[in-house]
């Protein structure tokens, strides 16, 4: 079970922090959320119980695994939950690895940007004849995820293989282009949830069936969620409920300027999770209008450090700068590999205090010292630590931040499942690239820039 420390960031023990007082000053709030939480669930926590959905991935997931390469194509949301998955739960160098060392399971890559030579490097290596290719678009129109795909049909195309032997697409359930092609080429389709976003679809076929197709028990994923929605949903209390804790502390603490949370893993494995929580976090909480209209400019910038590296770059300036940043450390108890440090030069006191001592001991007495440090310097963090590294705990991860970032949006009396912030950027590109129907924002980008004062050197 997942295990939290807010000692570090409150009042009572740092100088200028928020105080029990200010949390219970909100609590009225925390708990109007939390009933109409249990009368009203968001779309992403009723996926983590339908079994339905769960048998239909791991149907198509038998089929994936008989290749040697599984090729995830997706951006954002459609592959960074994949990328933490694979990240936390398999070995670094799994690519790498002989196929009886990996079980007999595919490879995994992913497609997501269209860095031309990022893509082509991953072709170089992958044999298509011997590869799946799961494209993940729930609308069918991301624009990088498409060319992509346009390029791996391209290449099954023109080496005569058959696109329903490899291709999945997981794409809206009735929408869409995918969707039409799926129906009209009998490709075979798995559904992104219509009430799911795609930064909360990391447990949907979105996330799950890349880690079915490689070896994962996607079910204990589930449950691991499952588990931490009846911790949150069960708990009236904002001091034993650590979703309503560690919200009421960002949002008190960004009310108050600290506008950036940092996510400080102390673990190689969990650095891919704080790659998806950023996603989480900005894209959920980031906007500039409440539900009501007014201008709010919600939200914290969400940053990501590794310890025990960032130690050596990044916390000079969490320690002595700007005081504007909530800190999260990650931390692993019981670690699946760990390494006694030898007895080598016990005769050099710089080196002696070293011998003798575990990998393991040596990497979490940093984190502990890094963030009594912090706490000296009136700086605020908290720290969340995983039993181990495995299914059920990464499930919970995933539940507990989906919930965490729903209670912040509530708090911010803002929309969190929506993204107009991305939207424009998303119409000039297809203006940019000339795609039919986008001609009024090709004029309108054209007048913009006649309108601007070039500076280029």
């Amino acid at each position: 079970m997942l295990k939290f420390d807010f000692t570090n960031a409150l009042g009572e023990n740092l100088l200028d922090g928020i105080k029990y007082e200010d949390i219970k000053g909100i609590t009225g709030r925390l708990h109007a959320f939390l009933e109409n939480f249990r009368q009203n669930p968001p779309g992403f926590v009723k996926v983590f119980k339908d079994s339905s959905h769960l048998e239909q991935i791991l149907k198509v997931a038998d089929k994936c695994k008989k290749f040697e390469n599984f090729v995830l194509v997706g951006i954002g949301g459609s592959a960074l939950g994949n990328q933490a998955v694979f990240g936390a739960l398999f070995h670094p160098m799994w690519n790498s690895l002989p196929k009886d060392k990996r079980n007999g399971f595919p490879r995994f890559f992913v497609m997501d940007n269209v860095d031309p030579e990022h893509i082509a490097s991953i072709l170089d290596i992958v044999d298509p004849a011997e590869s799946v290719f799961n494209i993940v678009s729930k609308s069918g129109s991301t624009s990088e995820t498409m060319a992509n795909y346009l390029v791996v049909r391209g290449i099954l195309e023109a080496r005569g293989l058959d696109p329903r032997e490899h291709l999945v697409f997981t794409t809206d359930p009735n929408e869409g282009v995918l969707r039409k092609i799926s129906i009209d080429e009998n490709i075979p389709a798995l559904e992104v949830p219509s009430n799911v976003g795609g930064r909360f679809s990391v447990l949907t076929a979105v996330g799950l069936l890349s880690g079915a197709s490689t070896g994962v028990d996607v079910k204990k994923m589930l449950d691991g969620a499952q588990e931490e929605v009846d911790r949150f949903k069960n708990e009236d209390d904002t001091f034993k409920n650590p979703v309503l804790l560690n919200a009421a502390i960002h949002y008190l603490y960004s009310r108050s300027g600290k506008s950036i949370s940092v996510m400080m893993p102390y673990s190689n494995a969990l650095y891919t999770l704080a790659d998806w929580y950023r996603q989480l976090w900005a894209e959920s909480l980031g906007k500039e209008k409440s539900l009501t209209g007014e201008t709010v400019n919600a939200g914290q910038t969400p940053i990501k450090s590794l310890g025990t590296i960032d130690q050596h770059s990044q916390v000079q300036l969490y320690m002595e700068g700007p005081n504007d940043k909530v800190i999260t450390f990650l931390r692993v108890e019981s670690f699946r590999r760990n390494l006694k440090i030898p007895v080598v030069h016990q005769d050099r006191k710089e080196l002696s205090y070293l011998c003798n001592n575990e990998m393991k001991d040596l990497i979490n007495y940093e984190q502990e010292a890094t963030s009594l440090a912090l706490l000296e310097h009136g700086r605020p963090n908290l720290t969340i630590s995983f039993d181990s590294i495995d299914e059920t705990e990464i499930g919970r991860f995933f539940g507990y931040y989906e919930l965490l970032v729903t209670v912040m949006g509530f708090l911010y009396n803002i929309n969190t499942f929506d993204q107009p912030g991305v939207e424009l950027g998303k119409q000039n590109t297809y203006a940019l690239m000339n795609r039919k129907g986008y001609e009024a924002q090709k004029q309108h980008i054209e007048d913009v820039k006649k309108n601007l004062k070039i500076f280029k050197i």
